[in-house]
């Protein structure tokens, strides 16, 4: 992957898959090939960040990189849920993952629902990235309104 072969690279880790089927390593690692190879489906990626967690439920980079995936595509629901269960697994972290979804959605969201997007949706979207900056620095919304 590290040169750029990223096809290649999903037929290795197809054989790690195949050598040692209960390593989430091979099937994080397949995913993230998978994303930069456009014949690999949404669904295909997801279903190989999906084994990994099952293979290993404890681990909050799978869960960080799959909300990485969902944000990028647009499934801002399951980023949310993949960043919190990272969050809740790496609390020392849990501020890294609050911001990057907060600063990404803010992002995202408005070229996702660019044709829907509203003076309310623009409001609800601000919103929801603002609750996690400032979770993020561990301040709820009364305490920031004082503050600001």
């Amino acid at each position: 992957m590290g040169d750029g072969e990223y096809a290649q690279a999903l037929s290795k880790f197809d054989k790690a898959i195949k050598t040692e089927p209960n390593d989430p390593a091979a099937y994080l690692a397949k995913a993230d090939a998978g994303v930069l190879v456009p014949k690999v489906t949404q669904e295909e990626v997801v279903a190989l960040y999906k084994k990994a967690s099952e293979l290993d439920p404890e681990n909050p980079f799978i869960f960080q990189s799959w909300g990485a995936f969902c944000m990028d595509v647009g499934l801002f629901n399951e980023a949310e849920s993949c960043y919190n269960k990272a969050a809740q697994m790496d609390p020392e972290n849990a501020t890294y993952y609050y911001s990057e979804f907060g600063v990404e959605y803010y992002k995202k969201a408005p070229v996702v629902y660019e044709q829907h997007l509203d003076e309310q949706t623009r409001t609800i979207i601000v919103k929801k990235a603002l609750k996690y900056l400032l979770k993020s620095i561990d301040l709820d919304e009364a305490s920031a309104k004082k503050l600001l």
